[in-house]
């Protein structure tokens, strides 16, 4: 009898808790798990037709674009804000000083158009990741990658570009060029 009560016990826990539910305001094909934690989601510019799987924290307090078809999978940290410096470096006068104290940082990020983030990624403050980029599980992104490159590494590095890879894809369907053009730009 106990194996079957925790049998549906677990199946109604995930029908109820780690569903993901289409639709956010004004953007009916966004889905967010609702296992992510979104924190400052006043900062926080999203698009429509964005994946955001589950146990992410998304941390938009000093600004967070996330454009039209970006995906984020699992397990990863986006944050637009760090205070394990200034921490380290002011000590208890941390916690006295209010402001920015030195080594606070604090800056916008951005993810491109049709953009992926892998498993296990962390986005650090102040970061670009480009239209159509990927990075790759396990990536540390600081700083900008450029539209269409493959990131991987901590911290990331660029070690491929998308459109070899969506040159092999749409020489298969070329019925696909029209609508990869309309928000790429000219085909590879």
């Amino acid at each position: 009898m106990r194996p079957w009560l925790n049998h549906w016990r677990r199946r109604l826990a995930r029908a109820l808790l780690f569903r993901m539910v289409f639709g956010e305001p004004d953007r009916p094909h966004t889905r967010i798990a609702p296992s992510t934690c979104i924190e400052g989601e006043a900062g926080l510019q999203l698009a429509d037709h964005v994946f955001i799987g589950q146990f992410n924290f998304i941390d938009a307090g000093a600004g967070l674009v996330i454009e039209e078809g970006v995906q984020i999978t699992n397990f990863c940290s986006i944050v637009t804000h760090s205070t394990h410096d200034a921490l380290r470096v002011n000590g208890r006068r941390f916690a006295e000083q209010g402001g920015q104290p030195p080594g606070y940082l604090k800056a916008p990020i951005r993810l491109g158009a049709y953009s992926f983030v892998g498993p296990h990624s962390l986005i650090e403050p102040g970061a670009v990741l480009g239209k159509g980029a990927v990075l790759c599980a396990y990536s540390q992104l600081r700083g900008s990658a450029p539209d269409f490159a493959i990131m991987a590494g901590q911290p990331a590095r660029q070690v491929g570009d998308t459109r070899e890879r969506d040159a092999a894809l749409l020489a298969r369907h070329p019925e696909l060029r029209e609508a990869y053009e309309a928000w790429a730009g000219r085909a590879p």
